[in-house]
């Protein structure tokens, strides 16, 4: 979405990646001047997917480039309302999909009755909007809410290796010789 928003040539936004573009134009944005209809609605599971919601944003995207007679790559003026939309539908989206997943870990006592705890970790932990209302979904089913430090979110890199380092540490899986290893890159 930020690339489709042309965030980049934002002068509020030329240096930041295309998520924390987006949280930052949504601070400021009315996310009730647009509603974006939510994925998978008809799939009462506890997956997720953004493809769908995506090409509804793109659609809503070229209606407003239409109605404010710009082309692709130019900054539409209700940018900060159509971000603000996005982050709130996929916040949405979020929400209703772990709080299902949380509802079968209990009804399946998968958790443990008391401190069950909730871990989000990735680019959308970065993300304060959705951190907020992760949080409001733990507290409200006594979950306890784990994210790493937001610095920590945004590198892939790094959370892998963090997997590496814990998993070295607990021994779990860690290969000690690469003897007899065989991968093909794709």
């Amino acid at each position: 979405v930020a690339r489709r928003l042309s965030l980049r040539k934002h002068p509020e936004c030329h240096s930041m990646a295309g998520g924390q573009a987006i949280e930052h134009l949504a601070q400021t944005g009315n996310q009730e001047r647009l509603t974006f209809r939510l994925p998978m609605r008809q799939y009462r599971n506890c997956d997720f997917s953004f493809s769908g919601l995506q090409n509804i944003v793109n659609n809503a995207i070229v209606q407003k480039e239409k109605e404010e007679g710009i082309q692709e790559g130019e900054i539409l003026s209700c940018v900060k309302d159509v971000a603000a939309a996005v982050q709130h539908a996929v916040a949405v989206h979020i929400i209703q999909r772990t709080y299902r997943a949380m509802l079968f870990c209990i009804k399946n006592s998968i958790l443990p009755s008391k401190n069950a705890t909730l871990v989000v970790s990735g680019g959308v932990a970065s993300n304060q909007y959705i951190r907020k209302v992760l949080q409001n979904l733990a507290d409200a089913n006594d979950f306890a809410l784990l994210c790493p430090p937001p610095r920590l979110c945004t590198d892939n890199g790094v959370m892998i290796a963090w997997n590496g380092i814990e998993r070295l540490r607990a021994g779990l899986g860690v290969l000690h010789s690469t003897a007899g290893i065989r991968y093909e890159p794709r």
